[in-house]
């Protein structure tokens, strides 16, 4: 799901004093945190994640509270640990998954700043379908507009896929501009259910989501 990306903001904060004893307690508390999410359960940690992610509108709260970001990611990485030995590219991982939450700026810019463009942004999704080789990442624009983008998928391990780019649509009520295909990586699902995926890629960036109440097509 790749469009132009937001520049962060600089922040003053950059330019606070560096205290060693300030850094020693809160390195003390990340690891105290991490200790106790890794002696949870997988539903406990799913829960923890899902939690943090309820308020934080796919993701565009999180830009601005690095603290938050952390104990996501945090909360994230621990589920992958726990959960490594998953097999989460078979069958399972085909369907229309819908955006909870993420860490992708060019995603959240579109989601942000649609208003700019008289609309507003619907749902995203990725419509995966593992028998076809098949990716589409989704972003609508109620009640007629879509962005999608087409890929071809290859499963590179239990957990790894590998998509390469085909092609780009934007689509509204009655026609149609397609735009080249542009760039090619892999995702990870490091857990996947009947209910949520939760997925790390190649840029180190972080995708939860559901599985959406209906299917999506072209």
């Amino acid at each position: 799901m790749a469009a132009p990306s937001s520049l962060p903001a600089i922040s003053n904060t950059f330019f606070t004093p560096f205290n060693p004893s300030n850094q020693t307690l809160k390195t003390r508390s990340t690891l105290t945190a991490r200790s106790s999410l890794t002696s949870q359960s997988l539903s406990s940690v799913k829960s923890t994640i899902l939690d943090l992610i309820s308020d934080q509108n796919r993701g565009i709260t999180t830009q601005s509270d690095p603290q938050k970001l952390l104990q996501i990611t945090e909360a994230i990485d621990t589920i992958a640990s726990i959960n490594r030995d998953q097999v989460t590219t078979d069958s399972s991982l085909s369907g229309t998954w819908r955006l909870l939450w993420t860490t992708e700026k060019e995603q959240l810019f579109i989601v942000e700043n649609a208003g700019f463009f008289g609309t507003k942004a619907g749902d995203v999704l990725q419509v995966i379908d593992v028998e076809k080789g098949s990716l589409n990442n989704v972003i609508t624009f109620p009640p007629d507009g879509v962005f999608f983008v087409r890929s071809d998928v290859e499963i590179a391990s239990s957990q790894r896929v590998n998509f390469r780019f085909t092609s780009a649509v934007l689509r509204g009520k009655g026609w149609e501009f397609p735009l080249p295909p542009f760039g090619q990586g892999w995702f990870e699902s490091v857990y996947l259910d009947e209910e949520i995926r939760i997925v790390k890629d190649i840029r180190g960036d972080y995708l939860v989501v559901d599985r959406a109440p209906y299917s999506w097509t072209e």
